[in-house]
C-alpha cells in the first residue's frame, strides 16, 4: 500500500479509521475488509474484538493511574498523569465509535469523531512535553510545569478539533476531498511526537542516568508503537482476509497501541525513585532497627515484675531509695498503708 501525502484514500481502504466515514466523499472511503459485525439485544456492534480491547485499555489504564498516584514524591508524576487521563479518555470515546453504537449516519458522529481527533493530537502533544520534564527545564510539579502541559495540550486539542470539523462540514475553505490539515494533524503529528519523545529519553538515559535497563523499555515500546502502523497500514486486509473476516488489522492496532502505552509507564517508573522521607504509600513502611538495645534478643521480663509492688521482687524506687509503701510502713505517725481518708 502506498501512502500519499494528504490523502487518506489508500489508507482509509485497508484501515476502518473512526475519520473515514466522514472525508474523502460525501459516503466516506469504505475499507475493502473490516472484522464482523455482532448483534446483542437488537444492537449491531461493529468491531467486537477492538472493542474489547478498548475495555481492557481502559482497565489497565486504570491500575497504571492508580499506581502512578502512589508515588507521591517520582519526578514528573503530575505531568504523565495527565498523559494517561488522556489515553483513558480517548478509549473510550473509541469504545462507542468503533462500535457504532455512536452510528456514523447520526448528526452527532462528525462531532465526536473531531473531538476524538483533538484528543488523539492532544495526548501525543501532552506525551511530547513529557520527555522533556526530566531535563528540569522547569522543575515538576510546579505551575509553570503544569499550565505549561496543560496549555499546549488544549492548543493542540483546540486547534485539531477546529480542522477536523471544519474539514468533515466543508468549511472554513476545508475539504473533506482534499484533507490535508486532517492528514497532518491525524497522521503526521503523531508521528513526530513519538520520534522526538524517543530520541529525548534516549539522551535523558545516556546522560544521566547510570542505569541502562529502561533503554530496554524505550526499545520495547518503540517496537509495539512500529508493529502497530505496519499492521493498521500494511497488513490489515491480509489478516483479515486470512482470518475469515473475525478480526482486522484495527484489533492488532489497537492491542499494540496498548502495550506501547504500557512500555511508556514502565519506563517512567524505573526511571523515577520516591523520596521515602517524604512518601506515603498504601502499603506499610518496613523499617529496619540499627540500635541494638531496640533490637530483640534481650529479656526484660524480671526488671518489669521487679517493678510490681505487689510481689514478685523488691519494690520499685520513687525518690532516695524508698517506695511509697515504705514510707508508709516506717512513718512515726503510724499512717498505714494505704493512708486512712483524713478531714480537715
Amino acid at each position: 500500500m502506498g501512502v500519499q501525502f494528504g490523502s487518506f484514500d489508500e489508507i482509509c481502504q485497508t484501515a476502518a479509521l473512526v475519520i473515514c466515514p466522514l472525508i474523502g466523499s460525501t459516503q466516506g472511503v469504505e475499507p475493502s475488509c473490516y472484522s464482523r459485525n455482532v448483534e446483542i439485544s437488537g444492537t449491531l456492534i461493529f468491531q467486537p474484538s477492538t472493542c474489547f480491547v478498548h475495555v481492557v485499555a481502559i482497565f489497565m489504564t486504570g491500575i497504571m493511574i492508580f499506581h502512578i498516584r502512589s508515588k507521591y514524591t517520582a519526578v514528573g508524576r503530575k505531568e504523565i498523569l495527565m498523559f494517561f487521563y488522556l489515553y483513558a479518555i480517548i478509549e473510550l470515546l473509541a469504545f462507542f465509535l468503533d462500535s457504532g453504537i455512536i452510528p456514523t449516519a447520526n448528526v452527532s458522529y462528525p462531532w465526536f469523531a473531531a473531538v476524538y481527533t483533538g484528543l488523539v493530537a492532544g495526548a501525543y502533544t501532552c506525551l511530547l512535553i513529557n520527555g522533556f520534564v526530566g531535563f528540569q527545564f522547569a522543575e515538576d510539579g510546579t505551575p509553570l510545569s503544569l499550565w505549561l502541559l496543560r496549555i499546549s495540550t488544549l492548543v493542540t486539542f483546540g486547534v485539531s478539533f477546529f480542522v477536523a470539523i471544519a474539514t468533515f462540514k466543508k468549511i472554513a475553505g476545508f475539504d473533506y476531498a482534499k484533507p490535508i490539515g486532517l492528514w497532518i494533524i491525524y497522521i503526521l503529528w503523531p508521528l513526530v511526537c513519538t520520534v522526538v519523545y524517543i530520541v529525548s529519553q534516549l539522551i535523558l538515559v545516556f546522560r544521566t542516568l547510570e542505569d541502562r535497563w529502561p533503554i530496554g523499555d524505550i526499545v520495547f515500546g518503540t517496537a509495539f508503537f512500529t508493529v502497530a502502523q505496519v499492521i493498521l497500514f500494511a497488513f490489515s486486509v491480509t489478516i483479515c482476509d486470512a482470518i475469515k473476516h473475525y478480526i482486522d488489522g484495527l484489533f492488532f492496532f489497537t492491542l499494540c497501541m496498548l502495550l506501547s502505552v504500557m512500555m511508556v509507564y514502565k519506563y517512567w517508573d524505573s526511571i523515577t525513585r520516591e523520596d521515602l522521607e517524604f512518601s506515603v504509600g498504601s502499603k506499610a513502611t518496613v523499617w529496619e532497627v540499627k540500635d541494638p538495645l531496640l533490637a530483640g534478643g534481650m529479656d526484660y521480663g524480671d526488671e518489669d515484675s521487679a517493678s510490681n509492688y505487689t510481689h514478685g521482687g523488691p519494690p520499685a524506687s520513687l525518690v532516695g531509695g524508698v517506695s511509697g509503701k515504705q514510707l508508709y510502713q516506717n512513718s512515726a505517725g503510724g499512717r498505714g498503708y494505704p493512708p486512712a481518708m483524713e478531714r480537715y
